[in-house]
C-alpha cells in the first residue's frame, strides 16, 4: 500500500500521546532499542507497517524538543524503535542511557512511506550502513514472514563491535537460511574477503551489487543510511538499468551543507506569512533568514514537524501566494515541487507575504 506524505501528515495531527516504555535492550556499546507498551484503546493508532518510524517528544530547559525513529520491529508486534547514541545528543543519550522500563515518553503515531507492501511476495535487496539498519531490520523481518519472498542484506559498519541487531540479524538468518543472505561490511576492521572490508562507497557497491545478486531479478532496493552512501547507491543501481520506481530510500541525516539563501524582495523588516491548518488561518511577522516553520510556530505551535533537516516530509506545505527559497529537500518528490509543496522547515520567505496550507 502506498502512503502518500498527506496521510502521514493526517496521522502526525492526531497528537502525542504518553506510551510507557516496556523494556529497553543494549544492542552494542552506543546503541539501544527502546520497546512501548501500546494500550488496547490507542492500539489502532499506533499499528505500524514496517520501516515506518515514530516521533517522540520531551522538554529540556524550557524547550520542546523532538525527534524521530525509524520501527524496528516487526509487522504486528509491539513498537520498538532502535536508537544510536549521538555524543552530547539531548535525545540519544536520555534514551540510550537513561531510560528504563516503566517510564513514560511521548509519542506521534507511526509516520513514513518507506515501506514495502507485504501482500506481493517477491526479492528484497536492502543496502543499510550504521543506523539505517533501524527500518531495514522491520522490513526483512516482516518480509521474510511470507514464505514465498526473499531477502539480500548488505550491512555497512566500521567495526564489529558497531553492528546493531547482530544477534537478532544471525537469529534471522538461521531462521530462514534459503531465502535471507546476509552480507557485513566493515570499514574500520579487516574481513577475511577483501570486498567486504571498506567503506560502501561506489567504487564498492559498483562491485559488490552484481556480485550478490542477479540485479535484473531483484523486485525491490531498499537503502537506508548516510546521504553519501544512499546517493552512491543510487547512481550505481541506474547504471545498472535498475528501474528507478524499483528502488526506494530514507536518509538519516545529511551532512552536506545547504546552498546560500535568496536575496528577498520585500522589506528588511521581514514577510507577513500566513498559515493554513487544521481550518484555522493565522499570520505571523517572520523576520529576514527564519524559515516559515520556525516563524510561524511563534504564533502556530501546533505546526507539525519532526526532523527539521528536510529529510522526513513532516513539515510539507502548499504554497498558496507568495514566494519561498527552500533550501534544503531530500523529502519530497519533484512532482510535488512542481505543484508548489516545500518543506516548511527549510523554506524562508522571499516575497513579502507568504501564504502556505497545511491542511491540502
Amino acid at each position: 500500500m502506498t502512503v502518500t506524505i498527506a496521510q502521514q501528515e493526517d496521522q502526525v495531527r492526531v497528537g502525542f500521546a504518553p506510551l510507557r516504555v516496556a523494556r529497553v535492550d543494549r544492542l552494542c556499546d552506543d546503541a539501544a532499542a527502546v520497546t512501548f507498551d501500546v494500550p488496547a484503546e490507542l492500539a489502532d493508532r499506533y499499528a505500524f507497517r514496517p520501516g515506518q518510524w515514530l516521533t517522540v517528544r520531551r522538554t529540556v530547559d524550557g524547550r520542546e524538543e523532538r525527534r524521530s525513529y525509524s520501527i524496528c520491529a516487526r509487522a504486528g508486534a509491539r513498537p520498538r524503535i532502535g536508537v544510536r547514541e549521538i555524543p552530547d545528543g539531548l535525545f540519544s543519550t536520555w534514551l540510550v542511557r537513561e531510560l528504563a522500563a516503566g517510564d513514560e515518553v511521548e509519542v506521534l503515531p507511526p509516520a513514513g512511506a518507506f515501506t514495502p507492501d507485504l501482500s506481493r511476495p517477491g526479492h528484497h535487496v536492502l543496502v543499510a550502513a550504521g543506523s539505517g539498519i533501524t527500518p531495514v531490520m522491520s522490513i526483512a523481518a516482516s518480509v521474510l514472514d511470507d514464505p514465498a519472498s526473499r531477502v539480500t542484506l548488505l550491512y555497512g559498519n566500521r567495526t564489529a563491535g558497531s553492528v546493531m541487531f547482530a544477534d537478532e540479524l544471525a537469529d534471522l538468518k538461521d531462521a530462514h537460511p534459503a531465502r535471507f543472505e546476509l552480507y557485513h561490511v566493515l570499514s574500520r576492521e579487516p574481513r577475511e574477503a577483501e570486498l567486504f572490508t571498506g567503506r560502501l562507497d561506489e567504487e564498492r557497491l559498483r562491485l559488490l551489487l552484481p556480485a550478490l545478486t542477479p540485479v535484473a531479478e531483484v523486485d525491490h532496493w531498499w537503502l537506508c543510511g548516510p546521504f553519501g552512501m544512499v546517493t552512491a547507491a543510487r547512481q550505481v543501481l541506474a547504471g545498472l538499468g535498475v528501474p528507478a520506481d524499483r528502488v526506494h530510500h530514507e536518509l538519516f541525516y545529511v551532512d552536506e551543507p545547504p546552498p546560500a539563501l535568496v536575496r528577498r524582495t520585500g522589506p528588511a523588516t521581514g514577510s507577513d506569512v500566513t498559515v493554513m491548518l487544521d481550518g484555522r488561518v493565522t499570520t505571523a511577522k517572520v523576520p529576514e533568514g527564519v524559515s516559515v516553520l520556525e516563524g510561524a510556530q511563534r504564533v502556530r505551535p501546533d505546526l507539525p514537524f519532526a526532523c527539521k533537516g528536510g529529510v522526513c516530509g513532516t513539515c510539507r506545505a502548499h504554497v498558496v501566494d507568495g514566494e519561498v527559497d527552500m533550501r534544503r529537500n531530500f523529502a519530497l518528490e519533484p512532482a510535488e515541487v512542481a505543484a508548489g509543496f516545500v518543506l516548511t522547515c527549510q523554506s524562508y520567505p522571499v516575497s513579502e507575504t507568504v501564504t502556505v496550507d497545511y491542511d491540502v
